[in-house]
């Protein structure tokens, strides 16, 4: 824990909420990385001089950047995700990572039902139906009921069992698959995910990401989800192998996807965007007035704890602890 009476914090890139800003240069001394012409060599220049980092779950903080910061104590990140974070060179040094979890269950559990209603009802579609002026042309496709399904969820930890609540008000029986069974879950629990898929109407991935669940969606998962089968995705692009989630989508052997994540953000492939049985988000499913408000006063929060007592207020799973 620094003694110094404002601490110097290099925020990494610009932030969600330009409030979160604003509130991070009236309590501390400020410099953001993606606003100096020569990162690096500022980095040389002046990181010695930085005791905290502020940064996002996207933008992530890489060991290179750790390494340029030799008096490092604590980072807060605005996220829920921390794969784009070098965790094993922060604990290495003993420095101190704090995240924003809980706070963005209930508006991210939401949006994997707004993707599955989207994509089953064609309610995106519809829309453009009638401003197109199709409607006195022609009836409009139809779609499918959600209720009453099966659901599988991938990840059962917070926002999974978010999900899991939301499917109760229609009336859907849930499974899900996790490493291992979550205590206290009744839940049907799968130790396959392929088994998972082939039970399940609608597979909704809320499991974290990082190269332990890269590709854990591929062919073989699609294939038993099968033609009537529905993939959400509100975790981490990674998750899924996206070139076969193309070929699945453009041969119907799945019936169709919700994404809100994607492997190259802001990227999407054309393939993706060709086709009619996907509806696309641009990684909004935290992003409300509400959620980010909340998850900012956290990042605010876990530097406040750690400056004043050693410790953030949420830590990072595994991490140092204070």
């Amino acid at each position: 824990m620094t003694t110094n009476a404002q601490p110097r914090i290099l925020q990494i890139g610009r932030l969600p909420l330009p409030a979160l800003e604003t509130e991070l240069a009236a309590r501390y001394s400020v410099a953001c990385l993606a606003d100096q012409a020569d990162p690096q060599g500022f980095l040389a220049a002046h990181g010695a001089e930085f005791s905290g980092v502020v940064t996002t779950a996207s933008i992530g903080l890489t060991g290179e950047v750790i390494a340029a910061l030799p008096h490092l104590q604590v980072i807060s990140s605005f996220g829920v995700g921390f794969d784009a974070l070098d965790i094993g060179a922060a604990t290495a040094r003993g420095v101190q990572v704090g995240y924003t979890p809980g706070v963005l269950n209930d508006c991210v559990a939401d949006m994997a039902f707004a993707l599955m209603l989207d994509v089953s009802r064609g309610i995106a579609a519809s829309d453009r139906f009638v401003r197109q002026g199709q409607w006195p042309k022609a009836r409009f496709a139809l779609g499918t009921r959600v209720s009453g399904k099966r659901l599988g969820i991938v990840g059962m930890g917070r926002i999974g069992q978010a999900v899991a609540e939301r499917a109760a008000g229609f009336r859907m029986e849930v499974g899900y698959h996790n490493r291992r069974p979550a205590e206290g879950c009744a839940h049907s629990y799968f130790e396959s995910l392929t088994a998972l898929a082939q039970w399940a109407d609608y597979l909704v991935l809320t499991v974290a990401g990082g190269a332990g669940t890269r590709h854990l969606v591929n062919r073989d998962v699609l294939d038993a989800l099968g033609p009537q089968g529905y993939l959400i995705n509100v975790a981490r692009g990674s998750v899924v192998d996206e070139a076969a989630l193309i070929d699945a989508l453009a041969e119907r052997r799945i019936a169709g996807a919700g994404l809100d994540v994607f492997d190259n953000e802001p990227q999407v492939p054309a393939a993706l965007m060709a086709l009619d049985n996907v509806v696309l988000t641009p990684h909004t499913a935290s992003a409300t007035h509400e959620t980010r408000r909340a998850m900012a006063d956290l990042v605010l929060e876990n530097l406040h704890a750690f400056y004043t007592s050693g410790a953030v207020r949420v830590p990072v799973p595994g991490t140092v602890a204070g």
